[in-house]
């Protein structure tokens, strides 16, 4: 019998892209839901018992009244909002770094944000070796295509086709912020600066690194042979062995659900660049809940992701 799959917000973008990945797939039966009935508290209850998988794509105040609907049904969830990424009792759905039995056996899973996927995707192995250290100051910059940012972010650029370059989460308090330290595993919060592009889809996060000034950290051929190691046999995430001398975003790029990684060094050794390029709707997003979706219903890991 096919697994039951309810996705409450499916007309948003990450839900009508995670529709789109299930839908040809005999392993799923998706229970929808008619425009009144997503109105419908009743209707979301009743559709939360009927499951055995939920994935939630809806805004964070919304997602918590969700997982109150579900309590007293069997329905595991991945929540693709950010409200319980840091959260007691769920597991981050990035199997890669958490662990594809933790995913698999766990009932509340939350997925992971797109910027902090290509950050954690970068860091976390490296300070777990001790390549890097854990208490350093670490800065972030990120380009997003605006489709990240919702239907009101996606309706502003496509109307004003005048913006080139949107900076954004100047007060230094961006929700991502959490996850990104707890799950790289450093002391302090880094400097988050993230901005958005007029193009549809497509991300690019870059941790520049003074390997120099650092008490404690590995040469940058040391910072790739660990990455490559850590995700030796991964058909999701690959480091690099190319260097191009630039790395590109299109506005022309399709649905990928790939994670593509770049250690880039100084002749010196004293400084390097750690790079990483995904798709914000596919490996940022839909394709990271397909997933874990993927493990926890027993299924082969990258089943209807595009790769």
């Amino acid at each position: 019998m096919p697994h039951k799959v309810f996705i409450d917000g499916a007309a948003g973008t990450t839900g009508l892209e995670i529709v789109e990945r299930l839908s040809p797939r005999s392993e799923f039966e998706l229970i929808v839901l008619d425009d009144e009935q997503r109105k419908s508290a009743q209707a979301r209850r009743d559709a939360y018992h009927a499951a055995d998988f939920a994935v939630l794509c809806l805004p964070d105040d919304a997602a918590i009244e969700a997982v109150a609907l579900a309590e007293g049904s069997a329905v595991r969830i991945i929540d693709a909002s950010s409200a319980h990424r840091v959260a007691p009792g769920w597991t981050y759905g990035f199997p890669e770094v958490t662990g594809r039995d933790a995913v698999a056996g766990a009932s509340r899973v939350s997925n992971p944000g797109c910027y902090p996927t290509g950050f954690i995707a970068l860091l976390a192995p490296l300070v777990r070796a001790g390549l890097l250290p854990a208490d350093w100051p670490y800065t972030c910059h990120a380009v997003s295509g605006y489709s990240g940012g919702g239907k009101a972010l996606i309706a502003r650029f496509e109307e004003d086709t005048d913006i080139a370059f949107r900076d954004y989460g100047m007060t230094m308090g961006h929700k991502h912020v959490p996850e990104m330290r707890q799950y790289a595993g450093l002391t302090h919060a880094p400097l988050f600066a993230p901005a958005v592009i007029p193009a549809h889809r497509g991300m690019v996060v870059e941790v520049p690194l003074h390997l120099s000034l650092m008490a404690r950290s590995a040469p940058p051929r040391a910072l790739h042979d660990c990455l490559a190691a850590f995700y030796v046999g991964s058909r999701v995430v690959t480091v690099s062995d190319d260097l191009p001398d630039e790395v590109l975003l299109r506005r022309s790029m399709q649905p990928s659900d790939r994670l593509e990684l770049f250690v880039y060094g100084a002749k010196d050794g004293s400084q390097a660049r750690l790079v990483a390029r995904l798709d914000n709707l596919g490996k940022g997003a839909s394709g990271a809940a397909v997933q874990s979706l993927n493990l926890m219903a027993g299924l082969d890991e990258i089943a209807g992701l595009a790769l």
